[in-house]
């Protein structure tokens, strides 16, 4: 394998005396699996990192297992790790792992401050006691300030963890100094408090807890052991936060404990106004969402809109220290192998992009990057984990089904209809091709992608890269021979004359439009008249060009003052779209408070795009109900009880979608079986789509 242009990503190396084949590796997080018994590792997660390990990547290190029960993690949440019972599980991990000679890590943490006391009726512990007022993230627990006897029993339990893993089989450990957990709680001055041999006075005192659970791993595990340290490089937008100076004295203190490498994120923090809804991320393609903040370090690259953007800190640090520095961040293989090839780090860290696509090191080392499923930064699956469901991935059907999903080839080759490019159709194209079936695909649209163009020209591709997605899927069902039918629209009699064993219905859902009087004035711009709109003008323009054109014919579509009737996630994103071009915008949804933005990312999408409306002007106006369109604006009565117009040069509908029902009616008794799948059964999210169309198509 020639690995073409990417001979530096593909380059062996070591970590400590661990050879690892690709600086490309899988660093360790929990992928959201919820089915544990009794703590030990259930098959689900060893196939899932089994088929990390089979797609290629240099080292795959498992997401963290609970070293101090019951307040190391969330009782339930994982596997353990706390005691030699756990180790025959742990060691049927490992041996998956080893299988496709690829080295086995495993992460150690303790969740500290973030453990959640509501969960498990425990106090978490921390370095101190903060008050909610003092706590950098007040939605946490006010935790108990540990004692020396907690930080030696602490410390024990570390030891304990990595002498497990150890015995287990694996090669060695990520231990997890960084984000809001408990280690980090002793290297922040905003997290530590105290005043002691551990206390706040001096880095060397912030730093003794890890420099001393790293020298005692090594005592207890050996030199063949490795020990990769995470840390946070930066803690940017947090008042006495750590500094890059800071990171780079802890990277000295680690690398003279014993750390065989370090792997450098940066935790940055916001303030939505809601103080309960106080976020931080260590995902740099959130931060710029939806604009960039004013006041990042110097070192914190947004030109990507996020992409690399902890790079420079990683690439400072690594100028400290004469051991292998990990870098992470919504990389791609490109950015990746410009990293490695200029120096700015030992090994480049990936999460999402395997999630999507577990066979990524190895789709690049034969040269078939036009194979690669690509993670679009959606960041449902970190959501998912967050709300502790099962595993999920936009693009990745097989994700927590490794196993179930491989796929198999047909026992009865069919022939398979599938009437629309969305990606429901093109996923159930793509799977049904690859298991022996004879698959064509038909859409009145000239492009593929469906709603999916449409959404990337008002969304844009710099936070979701849709057009990636739509370039897969194109790519991947006419490699696999699926016979496309574009500028077609399909009727009953078409079905008849095509005769298919199985027609799949995936034409998009049917457009909300609400029954108020007026709502056909030429005033009223309807989420239907829009999709018409730029569908007719993507048969002359990318979304790209739309979107980037958008200023310059927005004046003869849209008024200087605008309502969207709709405060969900649809209202709320074409509100950005209206704001970022200029345009006055009222939100209004007979909807409660509660449910305004819904469908956004709880976690990191909804408090911030809702603060940035507000910031811009955005008045959003809930439980209402709509009297009448004229030529003032829209009429409404507030939940007081008063009448009022809102005026308005444009008045816009982005209301959830509806399912189609009507349009299979139209086809009942047109082949011997019919499926109705993604939007036109049940409309949802990219995510439901690609999952309704890859079980369908796994079943034919």
């Amino acid at each position: 394998m020639s690995g073409g242009r990417y001979r530096k990503l593909l380059e062996s190396g070591y970590i400590g005396s661990v050879y690892i084949k690709r600086r490309l590796i899988k660093t360790g997080s929990n992928p959201g699996f919820y089915t544990y018994e009794d703590g030990n590792v259930p098959h689900k997660i060893i196939d899932y990192y089994e088929a990390l390990a089979a797609g290629g990547a240099g080292l795959v290190t498992a997401g963290a297992g609970e070293i101090d029960y019951p307040i190391g993690t969330i009782p339930g949440w994982g596997y353990r790790m706390d005691d030699e019972r756990y180790v025959p599980g742990l060691k049927k991990l490992s041996e998956a792992i080893h299988r496709h000679d690829c080295p086995a890590f495993i992460q150690e943490f303790h969740m500290g401050p973030m453990h959640p006391e509501i969960v498990s009726g425990h106090q978490p512990i921390a370095a101190s006691s903060l008050s909610k007022e003092e706590l950098p993230r007040p939605d946490f627990s006010v935790a108990r300030e540990m004692t020396i006897e907690d930080i030696l029993r602490v410390k024990e339990r570390f030891v304990n963890g990595a002498a497990i893993a150890g015995k287990a089989g694996f090669d060695g450990i990520e231990l997890n100094a960084a984000c809001n957990h408990l280690i980090n709680s002793f290297l922040s001055r905003a997290w530590n408090k105290r005043h002691d041999a551990y206390g706040c006075d001096t880095l060397e005192n912030r730093g003794r807890f890890l420099v001393e659970i790293i020298q005692d791993i090594k005592k207890a595990t050996g030199k063949d052991f490795a020990i990769m340290t995470m840390i946070n490089g930066l803690e940017s937008g947090l008042k006495n936060g750590i500094t890059l100076q800071e990171s780079k004295a802890f990277a000295k203190m680690i690398e003279k404990a014993g750390s065989d490498a370090i792997h450098v994120r940066v935790e940055f923090y916001t303030n939505p106004r809601e103080l309960m809804k106080r976020d931080s991320t260590h995902f740099p393609d959130m931060v710029p969402y939806p604009s960039e903040p004013l006041g990042l370090e110097k070192e914190i690259d947004m030109r990507l809109h996020g992409q690399g953007g902890w790079v420079p800190v990683a690439a400072e640090i690594k100028k400290a220290v004469s051991i292998p520095v990990i870098t992470i961040g919504r990389l791609d293989p490109d950015l990746g192998e410009k990293i490695i090839g200029e120096g700015k780090a030992d090994f480049v860290g990936y999460n999402r992009p395997l999630m999507a696509d577990h066979d990524l090191p190895n789709k690049i080392a034969e040269g078939r990057e036009e194979d690669i499923a690509p993670c679009t930064s959606c960041m449902i699956c970190f959501d998912r984990v967050e709300h502790g469901q099962t595993p999920g991935c936009r693009i990745n059907a097989a994700l927590g089904k490794e196993k179930e999903y491989e796929i198999k080839p047909a026992r009865q080759k069919k022939k398979v209809m599938i009437v629309g490019g969305g990606p429901a159709g093109m996923e159930a194209a793509r799977v049904a091709a690859l298991r022996g079936h004879d698959v064509s695909l038909y859409d009145r649209m000239c492009k593929l992608g469906g709603s999916m163009l449409v959404a990337a020209t008002l969304k844009g591709v710099e936070k979701e890269d849709l057009l990636g997605l739509i370039k897969y899927f194109e790519t991947q069902v006419r490699k696999l021979g699926v016979k496309v039918h574009l500028g077609t629209a399909v009727t009953p009699g078409l079905v008849r004359q095509v005769k298919p064993d199985v027609l799949l219905l995936a034409a998009g859902a049917r457009h909300n439009i609400p029954d108020i009087p007026g709502i056909n004035s030429s005033k009223v711009m309807t989420s239907e008249k829009l999709h018409h709109v730029l569908k007719f003008l993507l048969k002359f323009a990318g979304p790209k060009f739309l979107r980037w054109g958008a200023g310059f014919f927005m004046p003869v579509m849209m008024g200087k003052d605008v309502v969207v009737i709709g405060g969900r996630m649809h209202g709320c994103q074409t509100a950005e779209f209206l704001v970022k071009r200029g345009r006055n915008v009222t939100i209004t949804d007979t909807c409660n408070d509660e449910r305004i933005g819904e469908g956004l990312l709880e976690t990191f999408m909804k408090p911030w795009l809702l603060l940035w409306l507000d910031e811009h002007g955005v008045r959003i106006i809930s439980e209402v109900k709509y009297e009448d369109i004229n030529k003032e604006g829209l009429v409404i009565t507030t939940k007081d009880g008063r009448k009022q117009t809102l005026k308005a040069d444009t008045i816009v509908t982005a209301m959830p979608m509806l399912p189609d029902i009507e349009f299979f009616n139209r086809f009942k008794d047109t082949a011997k079986e019919i499926y109705v799948i993604g939007d036109t059964r049940d409309p949802g999210y990219i995510i439901d789509a690609v999952a309704d169309g890859s079980k369908i198509a796994r079943t034919i």
